[in-house]
């Protein structure tokens, strides 16, 4: 059996499986989140291909998160589907450039860095629930991906909406949030919430000791 007709196989299985629900979201420490995936070129068909993506979102909603890559649910193929309702206080959204992020289907998504600008910010991510980290990003991204009609787009995204791209983006590229954190930073949820959650993380920077762009 091709790799092709096998992914299609566990697609296919999936999203009867879950057809009325959310799929089981992948924990790290599985191999398939420190895989290359797969580049998507076709494996699923115009209908699995919307009902697959039907599912990402459903599942990434109820997490809840602003973002899901495929290998997140075990398929190990270069898809992900984000969206942010940036559901956050003015406060917060002018520190952190948080502004709502209309759902968006990236296949073969890719970003280069636009200009020297970096920005650190506590990241979670919904395979390694319970705990959260500073990693410091490009603030700016010229983002590229394939939509699900077939075209390629390009994008220019900043603030928070380019650090989620970059987030799922890195995922399929077998690379999780834990591996560009500053390490100090790592906290808990609850301390996080507790201690930690100001706008921008510079009082955590001073207290905790690390570094931050």
């Amino acid at each position: 059996m091709s790799t092709a007709s096998t992914v299609k196989d566990r697609v296919e299985a999936l999203v009867e499986l879950y057809r009325d629900d959310v799929a089981p979201i992948v924990a790290l420490g599985d191999p398939v989140l420190r895989r290359q995936a797969d580049p998507y070129d076709g494996q699923l068909d115009g209908e699995l291909l919307t009902e697959f993506v039907e599912l990402l979102r459903r599942t990434m909603k109820a997490a809840p998160g602003v973002g899901l890559a495929a290998p997140q649910v075990g398929i190990p193929l270069r898809m992900a589907v984000l969206e942010d309702p940036a559901e956050v206080s003015e406060e917060v959204a002018e520190a952190r450039e948080r502004y709502p992020l209309e759902f968006l289907a990236v296949l073969n998504p890719s970003y280069e860095a636009r200009g020297r600008d970096r920005r650190g910010f506590y990241e979670g991510c919904l395979s390694m629930p319970g705990y959260t980290g500073v990693v410091n990003r490009p603030l700016e991204v010229d983002a590229t991906y394939t939509d699900l009609a077939g075209a390629r787009r390009r994008l220019a995204l900043s603030g928070w909406q380019a650090r989620i791209f970059q987030h799922e983006t890195d995922h399929l590229a077998g690379t999780v949030y834990v591996d560009k954190l500053e390490p100090r930073s790592l906290a808990t949820s609850t301390n996080y919430t507790n201690r930690w959650a100001d706008p921008v993380p510079t009082r955590a920077a001073k207290e905790l000791g690390f570094h931050l762009d």
